[in-house]
Parts: C-alpha cells; sequence; structure tokens
C-alpha cells in the first residue's frame, strides 16, 4: 500500500506539470501571442529565439543541480525552489494584456516557468527507480506519462470551455463569455492560462509532497557541492568508457530536441500557415492529447515486453514521417495537390499529424527515461538524468533557432520547420549503438567514475 501510494503521488508530478506543455508552449499562450504580434514569421523566430536562451540555462544548471543532489540526497527541497519559479513564471503570463504587450518581458517570465518545470522533473524522473523493478519502470513511466496527459486534457478543456475566448466573438467554445467576470475585449479569458496553470501545479502538486519521499538522508554533508562537481566531472571524462550511455545521450539530444520543436511551434505554425483561431488549435489539441494518453499506456506495456530501445525508433519513424508531411501541407496544397481555398483536407491532415504527435511523443518520452535508468549509474541517478537533461537542452536552442533561422531567411513558416527532419534522422541513427541495458560492467569498475 504504501509503495502504490508513492507510485500514485510520483504520477501526479506529471498530472501538475502537463499543462505548462499543453496550455502555455502549444495550445492556448503561443498561439495567443502569435495574434498579438500579428506576423506569423516573426512570432515564429522570436519565440524561437526565447525558448532557445531559457533552453540553454537548463541546459547548463541541469548536471550541475543533478550531481549535487546525489551527494546531499535533498531532491526534495529542489523540487520544492523549482515548482517556486513554474508557479511564479506562469503566474506572471497574466500581463501580456493586448494593448500593452511587451514580448521582452513576455519571454522573461515564459523562460521562467519553463526553467522551473524542467529543472524539478530531473528529480521527480530520478526518482523512478525507487518506484520498481528494471522489468517494471516502462509500464510504471508509461502510465505516469498517460495520466499526466489526461491531466492536460482537463486543463485544457476546463480552459476551452470557460476562459478561451474567440478573438472575434469573444465567447468560449461552448459560446459562452469567459467566466469569473473575465473582460473579452481585454482577452482576460485567454490571458487567465497563466494563472489556470500555476494554481493548477500549486493545487495537484500536493499529494506528490504528501506521499513521495525521499530514501536519501535529507542534512547537506560538508563540501557536497565540491564533492558532486567532482563526480560530475569524472563522469563526463568517463564518458567515451560508457559508448552506449554516451550514444544515447547523443541520440537523445536530437530526437527530442526535434520533438520539443514540434510542440512549441506547432500551435504557432497551425495558426500562422493554417489561420486557425485559438479556440480551433485548442480542439486540436484535445485530439493530439486523447491520442498521447491512449498511446502511452499502451506503450508503457510494449516497453515493458520488448524494452525501450525498439519502441523509441518506432516512434522517431512515425515523427519523422509527419516532421516531413508538414512542410507540405498548407491552406492552398497538400503534398503538392493544388486544393481549393474552403477545402477543409488541410485542416483534417493536420488533424492527423496532431494525433500521430501525440501518440508518438507520448510513447517515446515515457520510453526514454525509462532508456535511461538502463543505461544510468544506479548510485549516481539524479546527476545521470541531469546529464538527460543536459542532453535534451544541450542542443535545446538548435531547433528553435534552426527555426528561427530557416523563417527568417525564406519567409516561410513552412519552409522554417525543415530542420526537425534532420534532427529525427540523426537521433534515429545514433541509437545503432545504443546497448538495450546499457554499460553494466562500467559501474562495477571503480576506476572510471573515481574522482
Amino acid at each position: 500500500m504504501e509503495l502504490r501510494r508513492r507510485i500514485w503521488g510520483w504520477f501526479f508530478f506529471d498530472w501538475a506539470s502537463q499543462p505548462y506543455n499543453t496550455l502555455l508552449i502549444t495550445f492556448i499562450f503561443a498561439p495567443y501571442v502569435q495574434e498579438l504580434i500579428g506576423d506569423g514569421a516573426r512570432a515564429q523566430s522570436a519565440w524561437g529565439f526565447g525558448v532557445g536562451l531559457a533552453g540553454f540555462l537548463i541546459a547548463v544548471l541541469a548536471p550541475v543541480l543533478g550531481a549535487i543532489s546525489d551527494v546531499s540526497g535533498n531532491r526534495r527541497r529542489w523540487i520544492w525552489a523549482f515548482s517556486a519559479l513554474y508557479v511564479i513564471g506562469s503566474g506572471m503570463l497574466w500581463f501580456a494584456a493586448p494593448g500593452d504587450f511587451d514580448l521582452y518581458t513576455t519571454l522573461f517570465f515564459f523562460g521562467i516557468g519553463m526553467v522551473g518545470m524542467e529543472l524539478a522533473t530531473i528529480f521527480t524522473n530520478s526518482m523512478l527507480p525507487d518506484l520498481g523493478s528494471k522489468e517494471e519502470i516502462g509500464r510504471i513511466s508509461g502510465n505516469g506519462w498517460a495520466f499526466g496527459y489526461l491531466g492536460g486534457l482537463v486543463a485544457l478543456v476546463l480552459m476551452l470551455t470557460l476562459f478561451a475566448e474567440n478573438a472575434e466573438t469573444g465567447r468560449t467554445l461552448i459560446d459562452i463569455e469567459p467566466v469569473l467576470g473575465l473582460d473579452p475585449e481585454q482577452r482576460e479569458g485567454t490571458r487567465f492560462v497563466g494563472p489556470l496553470t500555476a494554481i493548477w501545479y500549486a493545487v495537484f502538486m500536493i499529494p506528490f509532497f504528501l506521499y513521495v519521499r525521499d530514501p536519501k538522508p535529507s542534512r547537506v554533508p560538508k563540501g557536497a557541492a565540491r564533492e558532486a562537481l567532482r563526480g560530475l566531472r569524472a563522469t563526463l571524462r568517463n564518458l567515451p568508457r560508457t559508448p552506449s550511455l554516451f550514444s544515447y545521450l547523443a541520440s537523445s539530444m536530437f530526437y527530442r530536441d526535434a520533438l520539443n520543436g514540434m510542440y512549441v511551434f506547432g500551435g504557432i505554425y497551425a495558426s500562422g500557415v493554417l489561420g486557425w483561431s485559438v479556440t480551433f488549435i485548442g480542439v486540436f489539441g484535445i485530439v493530439a492529447i486523447i491520442a498521447g494518453a491512449i498511446f502511452a499506456v499502451i506503450g508503457g506495456r510494449l516497453d515493458q515486453r520488448f524494452g525501450p530501445r525498439p519502441v523509441i525508433m518506432v516512434c522517431i519513424l512515425i515523427l519523422s514521417f509527419v516532421a516531413l508531411s508538414i512542410v507540405f501541407v498548407s491552406r492552398t496544397s497538400v503534398y503538392g495537390v493544388p486544393v481549393d481555398a474552403g477545402s477543409m483536407l488541410p485542416d483534417i491532415m493536420f488533424f492527423v499529424f496532431g494525433a500521430l504527435i501525440g501518440a508518438a511523443g507520448g510513447v517515446i518520452q515515457a520510453a526514454s527515461r525509462t532508456m535511461m535508468v538502463r543505461q544510468a549509474n544506479p548510485d549516481r541517478m539524479a546527476e545521470a538524468f541531469g546529464l538527460y537533461a543536459l542532453a535534451g537542452k544541450a542542443t535545446s536552442f538548435l531547433a528553435p533557432m534552426l527555426i528561427g533561422i530557416v523563417t527568417t531567411i525564406s519567409g516561410s513558416q513552412q519552409i522554417g520547420v525543415s530542420p526537425l527532419i534532420f534532427l529525427f534522422l540523426i537521433g534515429l541513427i545514433l541509437l545503432v549503438w545504443v546497448k538495450p541495458n546499457g554499460d553494466p560492467q562500467a559501474w562495477s569498475d571503480p576506476s572510471p567514475s573515481s574522482p
């Protein structure tokens, strides 16, 4: 019963944090910013540079903080601290008002919240091995990701039905004015996405802090930071002696960057290229999230049966197909075939792409963290997930920056997303050198990891 409560408490981090991705990064807030800027290509470029800068900061901090956590054993305290950044950053997005919109201030607070979410995730992910055996954690990770998707779905439905107003009609998806007396003319319903995300996180992290205990000591030993940094330097220096871990970190660096590019720019792309409203993008998001929740559970079972490596490879192939297809779908043509101006075929195709992104994206992220557990030194798990975050963020500026640069040069949002195709394929190629169970002999040999 105690372990079951701990697992459900751990699930609640995914439930609590998912709205940052669902509501802010992809389906509500990013398209709203595009509406305020008015120019889809300019919005895509600005968003790319802003998210890339936040990713760079995460990349610098993640492995260092993970290493310190392994030595000091204060994972819950770190989660508390970064949760505060999450709540502050998302809550302040309320002030992105249409009449007084400041893009740089908005990106600053958005970045603070994003840093808080990503760094808190390092420490919650590092708790995964404590929840079950090596064979069980694939299913646990998949179920947790599905539960998180479900939380994002509920938050998105609440946002669309009760708060987010259509810019033209001032009414929500169910044809009412935003609740709580929010002014649709000032877009207060849509802007409430920031405070709602903050409140949602604060409320639903309660089960996590009630039921999830850190088995490591809470007292920080003297010299913990110095010891942690020595251990981190040794781990980085000896990465070539763990070729499977090295290859996996490199592979995930590229394919996760490409996937994040899809999430970050999906709503902006749909708004700028297809002319979708925030409400319509929200409906698109519901379809993607439902597909993600269903397939995260299925993927967890496949992970448990076949291991995470083949699951990841299949997902990369699916996502590569979607990335290629997106370039060839616009309001005027589908795969090079012209369509009438009022045709719904581009919209239908993009809904299909959204379902595929949701399904494959959920599965690959759940399988990726179980693969990291298999590759990592069990005694330095938070450091390993810090490196995992570093791998995810070391080039996290790459997809946004490449999209920003290619979009700026070409002036086309369609051509601008083409770098994602190559990032996925690089990740797929690097998986060839990844062993299903990592390099366990390296962890039993004291010489590679000794400071």
